[in-house]
């Protein structure tokens, strides 16, 4: 990015929100009876769509599913966290990587302590997931993306 397109561009973060929210528990009561050893399963997707001329909103779908030693679902915690972001100044790759990369590192946190807090809700001990590269997730997917393509 030059000089100019530096000085020129814009990331605003206009607001967050939760777009969509989901909290099973198929196996309870039965699942508080049990010893607590769950194998959590962690499921990331992130998107984003163009509202209009720079304004845009990503969305940050976070699925947690935690399943006991026999293989049965204990809970499945789910929350599709967004933001509305005005984003101009930027070249195509730029504002790619930063739809894809940075507004959802951004989400994130937001996402994490929504997910936890249902996972108390639920009478399930507290979940903190770990922080996540987002780059590193940008890249792969892009690398991934490239190879799919025919040459």
């Amino acid at each position: 990015m030059s000089e100019q397109e530096s000085q020129g561009s814009q990331l605003v973060l206009q607001r967050i929100y939760i777009k969509d929210l989901s909290f099973e528990s198929p196996g309870s009561p039965d699942s508080f009876r049990s010893a607590w050893k769950p194998k959590i399963g962690l499921e990331l997707n992130s998107k984003h769509a163009n509202i209009e001329a720079s304004l845009w909103e990503v969305i940050l779908s976070v699925t947690v599913t935690a399943r006991n030693e026999e293989d049965q679902v204990m809970y499945l915690a789910e929350v599709h966290q967004c933001g509305i972001f005005h984003i101009e100044g930027l070249d195509d790759e730029t504002r790619e990587q930063t739809l894809g990369a940075f507004c959802p590192a951004v989400l994130f946190p937001y996402a994490r302590e929504t997910i936890d807090s249902l996972v108390v809700k639920g009478s399930f001990p507290p979940l903190m997931l770990a922080p996540v590269n987002f780059d590193a997730v940008y890249e792969q997917t892009k690398q991934a993306r490239a190879a799919e393509q025919p040459q």
